[in-house]
């Protein structure tokens, strides 16, 4: 999750490890972050952010920005959506959001997004984070 933050422009994210689509008309999508996130109120403060779905060879992107405190764009490549939000560089696709709704959720914020745009840019698997491990995704 990308953003410009509001106040200064400057690049902020943060990964989340929960992320659904919720309806197509209109077209919403849901997420959830740790209250205790430090990244969320400067994504939150944007009119728009990016969902960045990042592609099977993007772990260590997704390591760095899960992680606290971390300069998360240091040298770290990305284009600017339709919206002004930031698309990381080999994303496999991104969607741009604004918040609809917020829900507290025990330690959580349930995040409910409108979509406004969206994109699929290049072939590829999903980056997949599942019961603490990251995994690929297998097709039947």
């Amino acid at each position: 999750m990308t953003a410009l933050r509001e106040e200064d422009d400057t690049p902020v994210g943060l990964a989340v490890n929960s992320f659904a689509s919720v309806s197509l008309e209109p077209p919403l999508v849901l997420f959830c972050v740790a209250r205790t996130s430090t990244s969320w109120p400067g994504v939150r403060s944007a009119a728009r952010f990016c969902v960045n779905i990042l592609g099977e060879g993007q772990r260590q992107l997704s390591t760095r920005f899960a992680t606290s405190g971390a300069d998360k764009f240091s040298g770290v490549p990305w284009t600017p959506s339709p919206g002004g939000g930031p698309v990381l560089d080999g994303s496999i696709g991104w969607i741009e959001c604004s918040v609809e709704e917020e829900v507290p959720a025990g330690d959580h914020t349930v995040v409910l997004a409108r979509v406004h745009d969206m994109d699929a840019p290049r072939e590829g698997s999903p980056l997949v984070f599942f019961r603490g491990l990251y995994g690929r995704y297998a097709q039947l």
